[in-house]
């Protein structure tokens, strides 16, 4: 994770569009300005960032869903649960189920597992936009394939 860039998923290691289902692996790094503030001595990570972890790996799955033809931006957060602290070093499973996809929306749940423990958990709905510009597209593409999103499912591959 670069958590100063916002790029929270390391890898889809699981994603199936049709299923409406994908899985991110994620490692928090050792050291990031994230965590010297949030705690002094104690660093855990914001849960704001489990839910964007969260959101990130929900707009993977309906962007490829779409073949990264549109956008998915968090448009809300609802039942969001922090149950663990996550610190500095840990790996987790991030998980997201599609429950629906149409008229401009998507929503899906959120999970984030860590040592197979329930850590967070929430439901979110997407605005599904065509993508502002060529850019912003192009930029996605790519981090499509750093995270390896697989390639019969990104048009630039």
């Amino acid at each position: 994770m670069r958590l100063e860039y916002f790029e929270l998923v390391d890898r889809i290691v699981e994603l199936d569009p049709d299923a409406g289902s994908i899985a991110a692996a994620c490692v928090l790094p050792e050291r990031s300005p994230v965590f010297e503030g949030h705690f002094p001595g104690h660093p855990i990570l914001p849960g704001v960032l489990m839910i964007e972890a969260m959101a990130q790996t929900g707009g993977w799955l309906v962007m490829a869903r779409l073949r990264f033809e549109r956008m998915a931006f968090l448009a809300s957060v609802k039942e969001a649960k922090m149950r663990r602290f996550l610190v500095p070093g840990q790996k987790l499973r991030v998980e997201a189920r599609l429950l629906h996809d149409g008229s401009g929306y998507a929503v899906a749940t959120g999970r984030i597992l860590a040592e197979r423990m329930a850590v967070a958990d929430a439901e979110m709905t997407f605005r599904v936009l065509p993508f502002p510009n060529a850019m912003l597209r192009a930029s996605m593409l790519a981090a499509a394939a750093r995270v390896a999103v697989p390639a019969e499912l990104r048009p630039d591959a």
